[in-house]
């Protein structure tokens, strides 16, 4: 079981959840209203790999930089400078007249995006129960789903796809104002006790936490796991309609079970999270990953299948959040902060990388690859999983 954390205000705690909102809101915003969007700024089709690279390079640049820059400010004056600038991203976004200045806003939006992302992770590890942290990102799930749902009802209703943005800017701005009223709060709930007593941590420099092997062996992890998450979202549709001629509607309907999967999953874990073995659990839930890879990749029957990629959401769910909970005690309290931060770049970098080297691969061979590409990953994941837990510092008997 999970040390207990320091008791928080509960307005913190809900000021994490609408963050994690907040992170979700805007990926579930640009699929729905590209269409409209590409075609005011007379772009090609392709063009959103474009935005989405230049705002996954933001986001990438933030959370590598993370342990930097808390370090230099406090965590509250973190979080409402970099949703300030994700709320002035997607208020640009609103207004822009021209496609170069799209560009740079969504920069700025992946800079405080993964900000956010980075920073609430790292104070969640040592501040935040498991259970606490894994409905935070069951909360980023949320806000996925909100996203579609916000853009299709503006475009029911006669506007075009900028009053979706105007709309969530304007929440973020509200976030932003709410987390500079509320900074020196993170600052006192921060130093009142909890994981590593009342006194602070001097953090390690960032190129002292780079240099540690089990820091690496936390990234690979990371970027593991993001890239089957990702690779699978993206690819079991395709394999489905264009491999195993699932049509199409039906195939959307098993690619909306995998998420609503993951996003149960999550919330059930937050339930059990605090009373389990977190090492020997996420073993499990690795190995319940692999077999559902399998079942997907195999296909004995169609149902099977389905079945399959539902478990991976399933298993997979717990992972992320309960990762962040181990890796203090596996780096060492002073390097914790920029660990996580460099764990969540190597995230993004892993979702977005092996998604694209699957593609490339699917483009030699055939798409049934996709399914066996998906396996080896899960299985590459589990080694450097287990790694990772074997190395650095001893975890104490209750956080083991």
């Amino acid at each position: 079981m999970t040390p207990s954390p320091v008791s928080l205000p509960r307005l913190l705690v809900l000021l994490a959840f609408m963050a994690f909102i907040s992170l979700g809101l805007p990926d579930g915003l640009l699929g729905v209203s590209w269409p409209s969007m590409r075609r005011d700024f007379h772009v090609p089709l392709d063009a959103l790999g474009l935005l989405a690279a230049i705002t996954t390079a933001g986001y990438l640049t933030a959370s590598f930089l993370s342990g930097r820059l808390l370090r230099a400010l406090p965590l509250g004056t973190v979080l409402a400078l970099s949703t300030l600038g994700a709320a002035v991203a997607l208020l640009g976004f609103a207004l822009s007249p021209v496609w170069p200045l799209m560009l740079a806003l969504g920069f700025l939006a992946g800079l405080g995006g993964g900000a956010i992302d980075a920073g609430l992770n790292a104070y969640g590890a040592t501040h935040f129960s498991a259970r606490t942290l894994n409905w935070l990102h069951a909360f980023f799930g949320l806000g996925t789903t909100l996203g579609p749902l916000i853009v299709t009802a503006v475009l029911n209703s006669g506007s075009g796809w900028r009053w979706s943005y105007v709309i969530v800017g304007s929440a973020q701005l509200l976030l932003a104002l709410t987390f500079f009223v509320t900074r020196r709060r993170w600052v006192e709930a921060g130093t009142s006790g909890g994981v590593g007593g009342p006194d602070p941590v001097v953090a390690a420099r960032t190129r002292d936490t780079f240099r540690r092997p089990v820091v690496w062996l936390g990234m690979l992890t990371f970027f593991f796991y993001s890239g089957v998450e990702m690779a699978t979202a993206q690819w079991s549709y395709s394999l489905l309609t264009l491999g195993r001629e699932v049509p199409a509607t039906t195939a959307g309907l098993y690619v909306s079970l995998y998420w609503g999967s993951l996003l149960v999953g999550r919330v059930l874990f937050g339930f059990i999270a605090n009373r389990v073995t977190l090492v020997q659990t996420l073993r499990l839930c690795l190995l319940g990953s692999i077999a559902g890879a399998l079942l997907l990749w195999l296909e004995p029957t169609r149902a099977l299948s389905v079945v399959g990629l539902a478990l991976m959401g399933f298993f997979q769910a717990p992972v992320f959040a309960s990762m962040i909970s181990l890796t203090p005690a596996r780096v060492g309290a002073a390097h914790a902060n920029s660990a996580i931060g460099f764990q969540i770049a190597a995230a993004g970098l892993g979702g977005a990388s092996l998604t694209a080297l699957i593609g490339v691969v699917t483009r030699a061979r055939d798409l049934e690859s996709i399914g066996a590409c998906i396996v080896l990953a899960a299985v590459l994941l589990l080694a450097f999983y287990e790694t990772f837990v074997r190395s650095g510092h001893q975890a104490s008997p209750a956080a083991a």
